[in-house]
């Protein structure tokens, strides 16, 4: 299982255009095979700032992600509404039985 932590530092004057680009990539990514989840989350310390929460079945669907058009659509967009360099930690784990 692969984990994703993708954060954005969104600049507060886009932050309307940043939630309404990143719908779609969210609802289609959803859609794809392998995709366990994947959950945009609000900073509460940090109004501007949001963090993705992917998690992926395998290293295979994450590079099928990687090339999707909706994905790539996206990341031609982002830059131009942080602040900040897009931040993207990957791990690799497994679910456990608690």
């Amino acid at each position: 299982m692969i984990i994703i932590h993708a954060t954005f530092h969104v600049n507060p004057a886009k932050q309307d255009v940043f939630l309404q680009e990143i719908q779609p990539l969210i609802a289609a990514s959803r859609e794809e095979d392998g995709n366990i989840s994947y959950c945009l989350q609000k900073d509460l310390e940090n109004e501007n700032v949001y963090t993705m929460v992917e998690i992926w079945q395998d290293m295979q669907a994450v590079t099928y992600h990687n090339s999707t058009e909706h994905f790539n659509q996206f990341v031609g967009k982002v830059n131009d509404l942080l602040t900040e360099p897009l931040d993207i930690k990957a791990y690799e784990g497994q679910q456990l039985d608690l």
